[in-house]
């Protein structure tokens, strides 16, 4: 039995491309900056991830380059031949899962923005809905 996951927490360096392999398959290839350590000892790594399928469209639809994401999955190595002729070793994570790690109210700002920018009119939908507490309320 062997074991391979690997969870990581970043910001994407870019903004996502999504492409289809020729037999129609969705993928996209992105970038994340991880920091580590802290204060003068701070640095960043740059780590190269791959989505496929629905996590590909999904991860293109709703991040966008600066989101803060937590990916989730396995660490592969391929070999490949670059355009040269060269024989090349890549490393990088493939991401099983994704999430969002910005809070909720960050996150919709950022779409707000976007959309905004866009040229789309975007009103407030009156409610009848009465909030009945936050957080901050809950005993634990």
């Amino acid at each position: 039995m062997s074991l391979n996951t690997v969870i990581i927490q970043g910001r994407l360096t870019a903004d996502i491309e999504l492409k289809n392999t020729q037999s129609g398959k969705s993928v996209t290839s992105f970038t994340v900056a991880v920091d580590t350590g802290y204060g003068d000892k701070k640095v960043a790594s740059f780590l190269d991830c791959v989505a496929w399928d629905k996590t590909a469209i999904f991860i293109q639809q709703y991040f966008f380059k600066g989101s803060l994401i937590i990916v989730e999955g396995r660490l592969q190595t391929r070999s490949y031949e670059d355009k040269q002729g060269n024989k090349r070793k890549a490393t990088e994570i493939v991401a099983n899962q994704v999430h969002f790690a910005e809070s909720k109210k960050s996150g919709f700002d950022e779409i707000e923005r976007n959309v905004k920018a866009a040229g789309i009119d975007i009103q407030p939908v009156e409610s009848d809905f009465t909030e009945i507490g936050t957080d901050d309320d809950l005993p634990f």
